[in-house]
């Protein structure tokens, strides 16, 4: 997966340490939904193909390593409430 540098920026990648979640279909269907973006928009501010996004929305993958860390991050920017811990 390519992380943009302004995507970098945007989320002050490196700074402080970001709790990480499971991130199940729900979950990341919450996320993309809370931003307020399409699966297009959240693919590109991960860097990744829109099928992907949808390939996790559905259930038939879950995003691991790098993805699971953006994820993270992301939900943390946008203020997005989860328990790291949980899958739910």
């Amino acid at each position: 997966m390519t992380l943009y540098p302004e995507t970098c920026k945007l989320l002050n990648v490196g700074k402080g340490r970001v709790k990480q979640a499971e991130w199940d279909s729900e979950r990341i269907r919450r996320l993309r939904q809370h931003m307020g973006l399409t699966q297009s928009e959240l693919a590109n501010e991960l860097g990744t193909r829109q099928q992907t996004i949808s390939e996790w929305e559905v259930g038939m993958y879950q995003p691991r390593g790098t993805s699971t860390k953006l994820l993270s991050i992301i939900a943390e920017r946008a203020k997005f409430k989860y328990d790291p811990k949980s899958t739910r």
